[in-house]
């Protein structure tokens, strides 16, 4: 019976990606009416659960901490050229969209899986422990891109609005690639042990390592469930984007709606890992989404905007700046300790909530 479920599993986590794959090839260029957006949006899930399960294959064979890297690395290189292929075909909500998407990715990552993941992981025990070092140092190189990219271009003089000169937007994007640069040396060479936490309990899903064949599949079939995610968010966003603009819902709700769907592999694992009472785990995809998605989105937007002649707005709106610095507060004091409790998590939650209703009710 147990080999059984196994292999019928095996075969659901072969045929999630592929059948994503094989549903946005079918629906790329139609616009899908209520009933083909429902079963897209029931493909989609199904591609989510995969692209989880592959991750952790990839997870047990490489590390937990190089596993989360490569997850959050693969979506965030899908959710740039999401972004870019929008931008492209776009002109109104083309110089705000990057900022729009960035922002929703650091409200999600920082405040949406660090605190579901703290949640989740409380429900087992009152008391939390991670390896502060590491998430401390990820914090801070989120809080330094964010701040040069996001917010001083409110504050800079250079050009009208919130927006930077070329010379300025080019140093920026530069400085961003350094910052990233860093982190990544940190995490993959310097200092890799502060990305683990050696007094975690973790039962893990894999009693043994995953073969190297094993791993082969998972990379190639996570990259094809990824891609198909991408692919079926942009092919029901035209339907998400009448139902936003015919409820006079604001645009950036658009932005958010893409976030959460792009996001979705990254926070599924982050909960799974964190039920298991991989709390690490959590905090390790969580920012480090965040910083390979403003690391590299920056850059990119800056070469798109010099190509195609592009106004690009960066700079955050007053609620914005409110929920940014209070995110920043909270979550300097979330990783100041060795340990946490249901109450962080609440707090994180608390802010998640707010920054969702006031991108309905702004």
């Amino acid at each position: 019976m147990l080999t059984k479920a196994k292999t019928l599993i095996g075969l659901v986590n072969l045929a999630g990606p592929l059948s994503a794959a094989i549903t946005v090839v079918l629906f790329w260029n139609d616009k899908p009416d209520t009933l083909e957006v429902v079963f897209i949006s029931v493909v989609l899930i199904g591609g989510v659960l995969s692209a989880v399960h592959h991750a952790e294959v990839i997870a047990a064979y490489v590390g937990r901490a190089i596993g989360a890297l490569i997850l959050a690395l693969a979506v965030t290189v899908i959710e740039v050229g999401l972004i870019v292929a929008i931008m492209l075909s776009s002109d109104g909500a083309a110089s705000t969209l990057g900022r729009d998407t960035v922002f929703a990715a650091i409200m999600i990552t920082c405040n949406g899986i660090v605190g579901f993941s703290i949640v989740i992981a409380s429900l087992k025990n009152t008391t939390l422990s991670f390896n502060s070092e590491g998430s401390g140092a990820a914090l801070s190189a989120i809080t330094t891109i964010a701040t040069l990219s996001l917010v001083l271009p409110v504050f800079t003089r250079g050009s009208a609005g919130p927006t930077f000169t070329f010379p300025q937007l080019v140093f920026v994007s530069f400085a961003s690639l350094v910052v990233y640069g860093l982190f990544l040396y940190v995490l993959t060479v310097r200092n890799r042990e502060h990305f683990e936490d050696p007094d975690a309990v973790v039962t893990m899903p894999y009693a043994k390592s995953p073969s190297k064949r094993d791993f082969h599949r998972s990379i190639t079939l996570l990259l094809i469930a990824l891609v198909a995610i991408i692919g079926m968010a942009k092919v029901i966003s035209p339907s998400i984007e009448g139902v936003v603009v015919g409820a006079g819902l604001p645009i950036f709700v658009i932005a958010v709606v893409v976030a959460l769907v792009v996001l979705a592999p990254e926070s599924l694992a982050a909960m799974r890992a964190a039920s298991r009472g991989d709390l690490q785990t959590g905090f390790n995809l969580a920012y480090g989404s965040a910083l390979a998605s403003i690391g590299l989105t920056i850059p990119t937007l800056a070469i798109v905007s010099s190509i195609i002649d592009i106004n690009l707005i960066l700079g955050l709106s007053a609620t914005e700046l409110v929920l940014f610095v209070l995110t920043c507060v909270v979550s300097v004091v979330t990783v100041s300790s060795h340990r946490v409790t249901f109450f962080q998590g609440g707090l994180h939650l608390v802010i998640f909530f707010s920054f969702l209703f006031l991108a309905f009710a702004p």
